[in-house]
């Protein structure tokens, strides 16, 4: 591989760093799954080959488990499908998707050995698995797990130690990457790729990871891209300088990302953000002003917002979304006298009251929420985060929908930049960005022009009414309510 090479991190242990000088968007590496599964609650929604989403998928004629969008995903999966078939089968049904990752490896081990493959800096052999770590209850399910996967495992394969299987399900548990749908917008299944495992944490970091699914759709073979995932570098990077991911969501103070990673991926966090706490003040900011709350009061109320977020976990689990709602304005309502624009638990309740209000189409009331929520994030996320992007796209189209077109389309343009980094100009998510972008510049322009057409015509759109046109008011004594104008 040209553009990386492993070293030694002190106090990392190996690690990836720049051979050549990189710049924002620049796809530093990109490199195919050893291995993948889609989750066990997606298994009949998701291609089994490509991890696509669809409505109509074709069944395995065989095992009748596996899932595929078309003959050519069938066709290039058989590789990876074809012992699982067979084991399917004799099993009498398919284990879980950790056992079901680690047969696919263990397989693959088979075929090929366990050394270097194609392009690959280290082996699934070389990668750590941390089982020395796990404690009591990570290793009962360690011990079930290895009876669930005997019991699958077929006699006629190739036999591997206790402690192999072992090694393979612990590099699953800390090193599996989460797999997404062709929009990006829902975690589908599980991978894993060798070299990304090399790449080590920065809660502040210098590249982002996504998933490709790759395209089949060209007429000739040619043109087909292979489902990968792309390392991407989020602004310039120098020869020697090592690369770095976030291993979690950056939206919460150093402390608990700190025990966030210790957790699950048994490392003590050294980066900057973290020894120096930078932004946890604003993750943690309070109203200013003459009177400011008092420590009790700030206590009191965060305890409030993470009693009333587990609540809103089960009224959303439950689908009762006017109860999510009503939790929300609650927990608003006495979080705005004491909290500050960019505290954490402020911009939770935010996100999910947008996000559920859009849902329940009361658009304008979302639009309000949403901008609240992108100006704090602005404030705390690196300015080419993922997160950033797709919040941003959110809150754009929640503007657009309300008719507030000029922040819409602003938003709109501003996640579109971040994601052209992150994601780049040829996945799915950023051409449909793309595609709402133009289209909300020419509605702009028409609102800039004419601004009594563009809520003529956008009104007559919403009813799936033809326009009719009407000589333009010149006196201030219109109805109130006759057109959606901004506020």
């Amino acid at each position: 591989m040209e553009t990386v090479e492993l070293f030694s991190s002190e106090g990392k242990g190996r690690g990836l760093k720049a051979v050549k000088e990189q710049w924002a968007g620049d796809v530093i590496f990109a490199e195919r799954a050893y291995a993948a599964v889609v989750f066990d609650s997606l298994t009949h929604l998701v291609c089994h080959t490509c991890f696509k989403r669809h409505e109509k998928l074709h069944r395995c004629g065989q095992c009748k488990f596996a899932h595929y969008c078309d003959r050519t995903c069938q066709k290039d999966g058989w590789a990876n499908h074809k012992s699982e078939c067979s084991a399917i089968k004799r099993h009498g049904k398919a284990p879980n998707e950790n056992i079901r990752l680690a047969a696919r490896i263990l397989w693959r081990i088979e075929r090929e050995g366990g050394g270097l493959t194609e392009g690959s800096l280290v082996s699934i052999d070389e990668l750590q698995n941390h089982v020395e770590h796990f404690g009591d209850e990570e290793k009962k399910e360690l011990r079930l797990d290895l009876e669930s996967f005997l019991e699958f495992w077929p006699p006629d394969s190739k036999q591997f130690g206790m402690q192999y299987i072992s090694h393979i399900l612990g590099v699953i548990n800390c090193n599996g990457f989460t797999l997404s749908d062709q929009r990006g917008l829902q975690a589908v299944g599980v991978g894993i790729f060798p070299n990304l495992c090399m790449v080590n944490h920065d809660c502040w970091p210098n590249c982002s990871v996504i998933f490709n699914n790759g395209n089949h759709e060209a007429v000739r073979s040619l043109f087909h891209t292979q489902m990968r995932i792309e390392l991407r570098a989020l602004g310039k990077i120098s020869p020697g300088e090592e690369l770095t991911v976030s291993y979690v969501d950056f939206l919460n103070v150093s402390e608990y990302r700190r025990q966030q990673l210790k957790k699950q991926y048994y490392f003590d966090c050294t980066c900057q953000h973290c020894q120096k706490g930078i932004k946890d003040d604003l993750m943690l900011a309070v109203k200013e002003g003459e009177e400011k709350p008092s420590q009790e009061r700030v206590k009191e109320i965060i305890q409030f917002s993470k009693d009333t977020l587990e609540k809103i976990d089960k009224a959303r689990s439950e689908g009762i979304y006017h109860e999510v709602v009503k939790l929300c304005r609650e927990c608003l309502a006495k979080q705005e006298p004491v909290l500050g624009d960019t505290n954490i638990y402020l911009l939770r309740i935010l996100s999910i009251l947008s996000e559920v209000l859009s849902y329940l189409q009361l658009i304008n009331e979302a639009a309000g929420y949403s901008k609240r929520m992108v100006d704090g994030y602005l404030k705390l996320y690196h300015p080419n985060n993922a997160q950033l992007g797709m919040a941003l796209m959110r809150a754009g189209v929640t503007h657009w929908h309300a008719g507030l077109i000029e922040v819409g389309h602003e938003m709109l343009c501003k996640a579109y930049a971040v994601l052209l980094v992150t994601h780049g100009p040829s996945h799915p998510i950023t051409k449909d960005l793309e595609a709402m972008r133009v289209q909300s510049e020419m509605e702009l322009r028409l609102f800039q022009q004419n601004e009594f057409m563009y809520y003529k015509m956008r009104d007559a759109a919403l009813q799936n009414q033809p326009v009719q046109v009407l000589p333009e008011p010149t006196t201030p004594d219109v109805p109130p309510g006759l057109f959606a104008k901004k506020p």
